[in-house]
């Protein structure tokens, strides 16, 4: 991937975490002046999404480093550390806003609905222009801080719906029963995320195998693939290696046009390949087989 597109990546992350700790204030303010215990718990929420987005445009910056000796495929997995710390984060945020709101199921509290309408306004602009610079990111990072906002922006528009609500009738049950229902979804969502970010770390395949070695049997002088293994360092650049059997007594060239079509095959975007070519009867699988 090219410098800019990581600087692009990068630059998203850096925006939303600037949004984000700039409307953590404002949510502060907005919370002691309005008087309403779920703005504050909900800056709390915010301000633990700054700490999580800090650390996530932080390694987003040190996956973008060249490989070196040591890290021979460079430091992209180290962006798989943010998503999972930022869903830990997230988990746990939601587990408090749950704690929050189910009692007030027993014992609803009185909030300010003209406060809580113009502060639901400026939430859902905030939190919205954040999500959709982060919503087409391709790695678990970005999804993962992405939900973040859209956690942030559908719990607002619930205090937007329940504000105009409450202004025409006190019903004060409304506000904890809304904020449940989207917290429970966006759970699901960071479980969702956090098992695929498992996955990636135990380096499950994102390819189908079968199908690879069905399409490589295909070219021409090619006998069979077997061995062939597959496993992404972040969600969108993987790393692919197989091994083929050729047919014997092949020119130079026919050896060079069967791995030139092989390298086509597998020639796909953020797709690092290894091919081993292996000639038919050869013993040498392994090296316990050679002489």
């Amino acid at each position: 991937m090219s410098s800019h597109s990581h600087h692009h990546k990068s630059s998203r992350i850096g925006w939303a975490l600037l949004l984000n700790f700039s409307f953590t204030i404002i949510e502060i303010i907005g919370g002691l002046l309005t008087n309403s215990v779920a703005i504050l718990s909900d800056a709390l929420h915010d301000l633990g999404d700054t700490v999580s987005l800090l650390v996530s445009y932080w390694l987003e910056r040190v996956s973008r480093k060249k490989p070196t000796k040591t890290f021979t495929y460079g430091y992209k997995r180290f962006s798989l550390i943010a998503a999972v710390i930022n869903s830990l984060i997230l988990f746990t945020g939601s587990l408090i806003i749950l704690s929050q709101a189910v009692p007030r199921l027993i014992q609803p509290e009185h909030t300010n609905a003209q406060g809580m309408f113009i502060l639901s306004l400026i939430g859902i602009f905030f939190n919205g222009i954040a999500f959709f610079k982060l919503k087409g990111g391709k790695n678990m990072n970005e999804r993962t801080v992405s939900w973040h906002f859209l956690e942030d922006v559908l719990g607002w528009v619930s205090i937007f719906l329940v504000s105009i609500i409450m202004m025409w009738k006190d019903i004060h049950l409304l506000d904890p029963i809304l904020s449940i229902l989207f917290t429970l979804y966006i759970l699901w969502g960071v479980v969702k995320n956090l098992k695929q970010t498992v996955m990636l770390f135990l380096q499950a395949s994102p390819l189908n195998i079968a199908d690879i070695e069905n399409q490589l049997i295909q070219i021409k002088n090619v006998i069979a693939a077997h061995d062939t293994h597959a496993w992404s360092q972040d969600g969108e650049h993987h790393v692919i290696s197989t091994h083929i059997i050729v047919k014997k007594r092949l020119s130079p060239q026919q050896l060079i046009q069967v791995k030139c079509e092989a390298r086509k095959l597998l020639e796909r975007p953020h797709i690092h390949s290894t091919i081993e070519v292996e000639i038919e009867g050869e013993k040498c699988g392994t090296a316990k087989k050679c002489g």
